[in-house]
């Protein structure tokens, strides 16, 4: 299996290997009995409680049978990219450049999933061909799903070893939000040449990150401030791992 390397805000460096298609299908079988557990267990529930007045009703209905339908979208969204059968098998969906995907990311595997499954063959095929063994639904959404074992295989430079220090409390939260090109142009800026020109594109990156992160902190030195928002998606990115 072939691996896939990311670079994490030029902090980290790992190298994963894809889930193998055995890996996924154990994993797709696990979640499908759990749900097929649940759905009969829902109506054994409501056949011995006689509530088939409530069982009729469409809104009742939906209440119960929709964490079935929803499931691997809800279990991933909430659960680190991990549904119970990922969970087992020790693997996890990330975006392509190795960061959490968002809520848009988790739907469109999910919504794609009912293709990959009711054509299994070509959901099949499709992982077998794609260089990251990804079916349809991680194509369009921009995902994976890797082993987690190998999410631990990082290298990191002696230079970047001084900043890893495990009990580094993050001051704003909202760094893990930034995308790796964010963090590439506020590193870039960071190591220009000291003078006018770095300390006036200093000023001015360092109030675009303030408004697209919404950090009201206006106080914090301008050049500390951004390396502040390093450390802290180093931090995130190094949570994950």
């Amino acid at each position: 299996m072939s691996e896939a390397n990311i670079i994490t805000g030029q902090y980290v460096q790992i190298s994963q290997s894809p889930a193998s298609l055995g890996e996924r299908i154990m994993a797709q079988v696990i979640d499908s009995v759990l749900i097929i557990f649940y759905v009969i267990g829902i109506s054994i529930l409501i056949v011995e409680t006689k509530a088939d007045f409530f069982a009729n009703n469409i809104f009742f209905a939906l209440a119960i049978y929709l964490p079935a339908l929803f499931y691997s979208f809800l279990m991933e969204l909430f659960n680190h990219g991990q549904s119970v059968g990922k969970m087992v098998m020790h693997t996890r969906v990330v975006k392509k450049d190795g960061t959490t995907p968002g809520i848009g990311n988790f739907f469109m595997r999910w919504l794609l999933q009912l293709i990959d499954i009711g054509f299994s063959c070509i959901g099949v095929l499709i992982i077998l061909v794609s260089k990251d063994s990804q079916r349809l639904g991680d194509l369009a959404a921009g995902t994976m799903v890797i082993r987690i074992n190998n999410y631990h295989k990082i290298q990191v430079s002696l230079d970047e070893f001084s900043y890893l220090d495990r009990k580094y409390k993050p001051v704003y939260p909202q760094a893990e939000d930034l995308s790796l090109n964010q963090l590439d142009v506020i590193q870039r800026t960071l190591n220009t040449e000291y003078g006018y020109e770095r300390e006036r594109r200093i000023t001015s990156l360092a109030a675009k990150v303030r408004e697209h992160l919404k950090i009201t902190d206006t106080k914090t030195d301008d050049e500390k401030f951004l390396y502040t928002i390093l450390l802290d998606y180093q931090h995130f990115t190094l949570e994950i791992i």
